[in-house]
């Protein structure tokens, strides 16, 4: 059935143009082997179920066996949870051994508990399963605390619950398992949290003298070794090969950007969605949004009802938010086949039991390679064909998938992140596990990495104490809730809806998504901001249904503050270290679409943090290389641009991460690093071990970037390729060409140092180096903006950089010719430079348009008295002293032009007269002494 409908779909008029690849994951039978010396109750159990356990089932039961802590790594499907649900059943086969089984999502721990409620029936065992969250009855709580011997939780109430730990002393005494389910969710912020969360409780752990195993059951990743190790902190066997057996799979990239068409990609979603339901598949739909799964659910049962009535019923939403009750019930039907459509987010993604499917679609990559296999794997269990579609958005990580399907179905590429270095993350948990227990140096340095200077703020104000060598918490409250497991910084904002709490978020995401003026998406509904109160951290929102949105535009600044190593790769040389970001939010816009309705100033206070990112540089004369090629406005500034856009396009092809972890800056000069420089940093506080990981797997991510530019049909740029939906700088300047040929000679570099060969004759000494703005990135630099330009000249001539300040007055003057300011400050540098005479000329010309300014007179005498016309300068100054006789310095350059022309007399004077209108003149004072 499933490959006659495959068939239909390639010759189909609507469909056929638009799949750009099919690929057929060939059937495959199981391999079994049996576990020796079995309890009689699980071969029991097994025998009256007729189970047989697969390969690595069998690996896993005999690690555990062996007292190993244990990652399963396989994919969806494949008997994960019976894996270590039987070794862990036999271990608890006597009366006291407990096990705590933690998983991401409480829909989740729902599903299993129902499961393991039913094998322990089935084993004759007296587990008393239950779920301690925060749904929990108050009233069921002293009991499960008392007599459970399997709890299952998620990592939220575990975090809030561990100071309670007295009241958990049987359980943890006991302690001989803890599961820690779909360990891959626990990356990035969230991850880098869990992994101390655990380490708290491995030392509540071993305070009762107990040491458990750990069970980590995750989806495939390409480093599970180093993985498993930072989320536990201890050395794990890993079981990495499938040998269940499967279906057929065709899994079709489906391409509605491939030819031109008026459909957006959800009406193709719901066009495919219908196909298949007309055709009798059952269905899952993974969609975007809430909103998006509930709108294709609504318009397909319309549509269905025209013509096929008897099929309506059978079409349905799911997402969180509904009622628990409604979702297993829908969970049911699922199973059932009584439902033959269901659209939904990646609610129904984790492994909640929904039974076998025909079809999965999945409406936009999901934002990894595991979170698509882990909703492909819905469809096809065991030895059923099926069948499997990923639309495509216009965004680059999606095309790339279309033109690359090599990439799609090759070997694991992403790396799950967890940091254990950042200090605001650390400082948290650190708190929390003294308020648990008193912490000891030793222990400090063991579970947290830490050294006793973090605490020392802590002492200071009065939250902890060092006793005994023990610090020992002595304030009032829990640190537990002011340290949310997704957040780093403490500087929180809520956002409150008619006087409720919609959500918590961390200061720059408030920036991002929440500033005045805002629309603002949670939980597939529409809300604009109404007010937004920096110093109460209170955040008002309207629901309100707008045909618009919001993008808000913002400058950065960074600063090279330690580098911390560097990686040569051929003859490219990739640099890893401190940063310091700035983040200046100014203005929002206001779309319609791609249609700007307006633009709006923000006046909120500048972001300042310490993060960790990588840098790398490029030879200053590739400027004149790409010019001498290409012809457009901005050739290497736009070069720049989209090579810094496209590489955080595709930092999430090998780093698993949202792009919006992920800050980026392309600058053809900066003063730290005296070149052309590229950075890409993590977006958080501290960093959270993204950048890092990118020097590792640099080459492949230049390679998949490279692709991505060279596959794309555009010509000069499109959201496919080098566009970025977060750049402030409204994707400005950007030139493609450019950018494919700096990835192109940075892949030389890498592969054999031929970069070097190819411009190398055009490199000149750094003090020859041309000077320019930034050119814009992910981190919303304004290349154009002249006010920018001005005042980081402005900080370059004071700090004595003259060449790297003229550079960019000489960029701002291209678009502001005859700019006042710009024109004096050129004088003044020209003027610094030795130039005077030149320095006169822009002076001249700057007093023309602006003749009532003294200030501008009296630098233009400075370059005149400096030019050795002091004829010239003496009138300048004769006139400024006659509008304002006040004006001191006047008075005083007019003393130095008569010492130097011999006229001591004169000269004495004029300072004097100076020392009368500002005795605190230091110059004056001193040139006097002298003459006297």
């Amino acid at each position: 059935m499933v490959k006659k409908i495959l068939n239909q779909i390639e010759r189909d008029i609507r469909f056929r143009d638009k799949i750009e690849h099919i690929e057929t994951l060939p059937s495959r039978e199981g391999t079994y082997q049996k576990v020796e010396n079995l309890p009689p109750n699980i071969q029991n159990y097994l025998e009256n179920n007729g189970i047989k356990l697969y390969q690595h089932q069998s690996q896993a039961f005999e690690l555990l066996r062996k007292k190993e802590n244990v990652l399963i790594t396989t994919p969806t499907a494949s008997g994960k949870t019976l894996a270590f649900n039987l070794p862990i059943m036999e271990e608890l086969g006597d009366d006291k051994s407990t096990a705590l089984y933690i998983y991401p999502a409480k829909a989740l721990a729902n599903d299993q508990w129902e499961v393991l409620k039913d094998l322990e029936k089935e084993l004759g065992l007296d587990l008393k399963p239950f779920i301690y969250d925060g749904d929990t009855p108050k009233s069921d709580r002293p009991y499960i605390k008392r007599h459970s011997r399997l709890v299952l939780t998620n990592p939220y109430e575990l975090h809030l619950i561990l100071y309670w730990h007295h009241q958990w002393a049987r359980f943890y005494r006991n302690l001989k398992f803890v599961v820690i389910d779909e360990a891959h969710q626990y990356r990035g912020v969230f991850g880098s949290n869990v992994a101390f969360l655990i380490r708290r409780l491995r030392r509540i752990c071993k305070y009762y003298g107990s040491d458990p195993q750990f069970i980590l059951s995750s989806a495939t990743l390409a480093n599970h070794q180093e993985f498993s190790q930072k989320l536990v902190g201890k050395p794990f066997q890993v079981v990495t090969q499938d040998t269940s057996p499967r279906g057929e799979k065709h899994f079709i990239l489906y391409n509605p950007y491939k030819k031109k068409s008026d459909l957006s990609v959800h009406q193709e979603t719901q066009n495919l969605f219908l196909y298949f339901i007309l055709h009798e598949l059952q269905t899952l739909c993974f969609t975007v949004s809430r909103k998006m799964a509930e709108l294709i659910a609504m318009w397909s049962k319309k549509e269905i009802d025209l013509r096929k009535p008897k099929l309506t019923e059978k079409i349905t939403a799911y997402r969180a938010g509904y009622l628990a009750s409604e979702r297993r019930l829908i969970e049911e039907k699922l199973r059932n086949q009584e439902l033959i459509g269901v659209t939904t987010t990646n609610a129904l993604e984790l492994g909640i039991n929904i039974g076998s499917l025909d079809a999965v679609i999945i409406s936009g990559y999901p934002g990894t390679m595991i979170s698509t296999w882990q909703q492909a794997g819905r469809s096809g269990r065991r030895k059923n064909d099926s069948l499997v579609v990923l639309l495509a958005f216009q965004n680059a990580l999606d095309q790339y998938f279309m033109k690359n399907p090599h990439f799609f179905f090759d070997k694991p590429h992403e790396n799950a992140i967890i940091d254990l270095h950042n200090p605001h993350i650390i400082q948290g948990h650190v708190l929390c596990a003294i308020h648990e227990l008193p912490l000891t140096k030793k222990e400090l340095e063991e579970y947290f990495y830490g050294d006793p200077l973090l605490l020392e703020e802590a002492e200071r104000d009065g939250l902890i104490r060092n006793n005994l060598h023990k610090w020992m918490y002595i304030a009032g409250d829990n640190p537990a809730f002011k340290h949310g497991l997704d957040e780093i910084s403490s500087d929180i904002f809520r956002v409150m809806h008619s006087g409720r709490l919609l959500e918590r978020m961390e200061r720059s995401q408030a920036y991002r998504e929440a500033h005045e003026g805002a629309v603002l998406i949670n939980q597939g509904e529409t809300y604009t901001v109404e007010s937004f109160d920096n110093k109460k951290r209170i955040i008002n929102v309207a629901r309100r249904s707008v045909d618009y949105h919001t993008q808000v535009l913002k400058e950065v600044d960074i600063k090279v503050l330690e580098k911390i190593e560097n990686r040569q790769i051929g003859g490219l040389k990739v640099h890893f270290g401190v940063l310091e970001v700035r983040e200046d939010f100014h203005k929002y816009k206001l779309l319609n679409y791609r249609k700007v309705l307006g633009t709006y100033p923000l006046d909120l206070p500048p972001l300042k943090f310490e993060t960790r990112g990588m840098w790398f540089t490029l030879p200053s004369h590739l400027k004149e290389v790409l010019e001498e090629k290409f012809t457009g406005d901005d050739i290497f500034a736009g070069g720049l641009h989209g090579t810094e856009h496209a590489l955080i396009a595709l930092f999430p092809l090998h780093v698993m991460c949202d792009r919006m972890d992920i800050g980026g800056l392309s600058t053809p000069y900066h003063p730290d690093t005296q070149a052309p420089t590229i950075f890409i940093y993590d977006a958080h506080k501290g960093g959270i071990g993204l950048a890092e990981k990118a020097i590792q797997v640099f080459e492949e991510l230049i390679k998949s970037t490279r692709d991505l530019i060279t596959t794309c049909n555009c010509k000069e740029g499109c959201p496919s390729c080098i566009y970025s939906p977060k750049c402030g700088n409204e994707n400005r300047p950007l030139h493609k060409e450019a950018t494919s040929y700096i990835l192109k000679k940075m892949m030389q570099e890498a592969e054999s140092g031929q970069f070097k060969e190819v411009i190398g004759e055009y490199q000149k000494p750094v003090k020859d180096t041309p000077m320019a703005a930034t050119a814009g990135s992910e981190s919303y630099i304004e290349f154009d903006s002249v006010d920018k330009l001005k005042c980081r000249s402005l900080e370059l001539m004071e700090s004595e950089k003259l060449d790297e300040a003229l550079f960019l007055v000489d960029n701002a003057l291209d678009m502001q010719p005859e700019d006042w300011e710009l024109l004096k400050i050129k004088g003044q540098l020209l003027d610094l430079k030795g130039d005077s005479a030149q320095g006169v000329e822009y002076l001249s010309k700057a007093l023309q348009l602006k003749p009532s300014n003294l200030q501008l007179s009296y630098l233009l005498s400075i370059a005149l008295y400096h030019s050795e016309e002091y004829l010239e300068a003496k009138l300048n100054l004769l006139d400024i002293i006659k509008k304002d006789p006040q004006f001191y310095n006047a008075w005083y350059l007019l003393g130095v032009i008569l010492q130097s022309q011999g006229d001591i007399p004169g000269a004495i004077q004029y300072f004097s007269r100076v020392l009368t209108l500002n005795p605190d003149h230091e110059q004056a004072s001193d040139s006097l002494r002298k003459l006297l």
